[in-house]
């Protein structure tokens, strides 16, 4: 990365989860980064943006995981003449699906029965390659990172998802360069889905991560980072362009 021009990059983590989900090579690119610990207990996307942006620089690089990638597509959409560089990792663009609200406030409803550690049991296993479930150097400290953001934070987010806002028109207006990154054993958020969301975004470059499910940052750490690297190095789209864009 010497010699890269590429603006800081914000690394948005998803739900439950907080710094840790990203590999420590990530955050040790040769290359300013930035990697919030969360969102506190903000209950939108919007909010969570906005919380995102109140620190960062006035131009930023974005990678989201998840839940974060949708915060990620709210920032294009509030400052989009400040996004150099967009990556998607392991998300959607959909609008809630039928069965959605139950199924996150069944979970939610567990949460508040018997504690974090039970949902955080039941929610996390089918988050990983069905391979790597009883990998414990992988689950546990997954597991620990999202025991300890605990049942309120998982109130709050699952609050900010079932009210997402729609952003398929979105993706067609975005020009900077944008990275689509999904493993092909992720059975929450489907890598045909992930090509839809490529074919969207104009110049956009899909990667499928073999072997990796939705926690991929963490599954796959080399092949996450080599990707960002990459992601990284390609041309930006220039500000006076970007805000050129925007108006």
């Amino acid at each position: 990365m010497s010699g890269s021009r590429a603006a800081p990059l914000l690394l948005l983590p998803g739900l439950l989860c907080d710094a840790r989900i990203w590999p420590s090579a990530a955050l040790d690119l040769t290359h300013p980064v930035i990697a919030p610990m969360g969102y506190g207990l903000a209950d939108s996307l919007e909010d969570m943006a906005a919380i995102a942006l109140e620190t960062a620089p006035a131009r930023i690089s974005l990678l989201g995981h998840s839940m974060g990638a949708r915060v990620a597509l709210e920032i294009v959409r509030q400052a989009p003449e400040r996004v150099e560089r967009l990556a998607l990792v392991s998300t959607g663009v959909h609008q809630p699906r039928d069965g959605e609200a139950a199924a996150r406030h069944a979970l939610l409803d567990l949460g508040r029965a018997e504690g974090a550690k039970a949902l955080v049991d039941r929610w996390l296993p089918p988050m990983v390659a069905p391979a790597r479930r009883d990998d414990h150097a992988l689950i546990d400290p997954l597991r620990a990172m999202c025991v300890q953001a605990g049942v309120d934070v998982f109130a709050a987010q699952i609050t900010a998802l079932l009210a997402r806002p729609p952003v398929e028109d979105l993706l067609g207006s975005i020009a900077c360069p944008t990275l689509v990154l999904v493993g092909s054993e992720d059975g929450w958020s489907s890598p045909a889905q992930h090509r839809d969301i490529a074919d969207a975004i104009p110049g956009a470059e899909l990667r499928v991560i073999a072997g990796s499910g939705h926690m991929l940052p963490a599954e796959a750490p080399e092949a996450f980072v080599d990707a960002v690297r990459r992601w990284l190095a390609s041309n930006p789209v220039p500000a006076s362009k970007a805000e050129h864009q925007a108006a």
